[in-house]
């Protein structure tokens, strides 16, 4: 919105007679991503109280896995009760301000809203089926993986019938390569390689969301990073400079990545231990699904396994997991994911959060890194 406020500014600039005017700085992308962010930041902290205590009303409370799960319950008996999906407080959040900072025209921003917006609500019927179940147990994991793909499909459609998205959907860019491994890669090999993207993201915030204020501290370092990241590829010249692909319009995704930054830090206000929140899977498939995306359009999806370092290790933790258990009957880690199995080698809640937020900004570090690297 602010940014078409600039273009009627300069579009009457000489009824103005050029008079200096502060929208000027609405035209730079850097300006609207930090204002988006702070705009996030702001509204969150503002209606947080008033959010919770709306789920309170409506009894929209966590449930503690107790008898799959004993260790478990023991550890987090306490939080049982306490609000969730919190995840609609991010996603409004997200949307209200890149709306109000981003060009909401921006083919890629709204591919991004949409893509928040539909995996937030995967998440949200999720969460709806715990709560009348009074369990920790909602949709069956197939039921979830089918709407991810119906999703992931879509997505695909939309790219490759768009003329300004074909050409960059179907190329495979790996980091550390300054040109594409393939050019065009048949159909069904793009398909695949975007939905294990976008359904492996968004899973994979889901298992990191076990503690307080984990899942959402480590989805701002890599919000931070995508920023970066989606900057310099609508930059003509520095995506020149550092031999990555240029592709006009994506810099507003940088507004969007800004806008989720200011969410996730509004949201850890309240979610942080002892929380008083939990995003729920309206969040956390929202969150995954969004960053995925903005990898996708940006042609920087192979980074995210970089910069989402920590939501791959506890993906991987719980893969490795079953894996072991089923093929020889044996479990490799006390607990999976993973930040339950430190959490029972009597690291408190705390530290385990903390130290995992350390890993995390390293992580974005070196994604940011392989930029540069060519």
């Amino acid at each position: 919105m602010f940014y078409y406020l600039y273009e009627w500014w300069l579009s009457h600039a000489d009824t103005l007679h050029g008079a200096f005017s502060p929208i000027r700085v609405f035209r730079y992308i850097t300006v609207r991503a930090f204002c988006g962010a702070g705009t996030a930041f702001v509204m969150s902290v503002a209606i947080g109280p008033w959010f919770i205590g709306q789920l309170r009303r409506f009894h929209v409370k966590q449930y503690v896995r107790k008898d799959e799960a004993p260790p478990l319950a023991e550890l987090h008996g306490h939080k049982e009760g306490t609000p969730t999906m919190g995840g609609l407080m991010i996603t409004s959040v997200i949307v209200v301000s890149t709306l109000l900072w981003a060009m909401p025209t921006n083919l890629y921003v709204v591919m991004t809203l949409a893509t928040l917006c539909y995996m937030a609500a995967v998440g949200c019927w999720d969460d709806i089926s715990k709560i009348r179940r009074k369990q920790s147990k909602g949709l069956r994991a197939r039921h979830k993986l089918l709407l991810q793909l119906l999703w992931s499909a879509i997505v695909m459609g939309i790219l490759v019938c768009s003329p300004e998205t074909r050409e960059n959907t179907l190329k495979l860019m790996v980091p550390f390569c300054k040109d594409a491994v393939l050019d065009e890669m048949p159909y069904v090999l793009a398909f695949l390689f975007l939905a294990v993207i976008m359904v492996g993201a968004s899973n994979a915030v889901n298992l990191t969301d076990g503690l307080d204020g984990l899942a959402i501290g480590c989805t701002g370092s890599a919000a931070l990073s995508y920023l970066i990241m989606a900057y310099v590829a609508g930059h003509a010249g520095l995506s020149a400079y550092l031999l990555i692909p240029y592709i006009p319009g994506t810099g507003e995704l940088a507004v969007f990545c800004g806008c989720m930054l200011g969410a996730s830090l509004g949201f850890l206000w309240y979610n942080c231990h002892p929380a008083k929140v939990f995003m729920g899977d309206t969040g956390s498939l929202a969150l995954g699904g969004a960053i995925a995306m903005v990898a996708i359009l940006i042609k920087q999806e192979i980074v995210l396994a970089i910069v989402g370092g920590v939501f791959v290790i506890e993906a991987l933790s719980v893969i490795i997991q079953v894996a072991s258990f089923k093929f020889t009957g044996k479990r490799v880690f006390a607990m999976a994911p993973i930040h339950h199995h430190f959490e029972l080698k009597k690291w408190s809640e705390t530290q385990v959060t903390v130290r995992f937020w350390i890993v995390s900004i390293i992580f974005a570090l070196l994604g940011v890194l392989t930029l540069k690297i060519r």
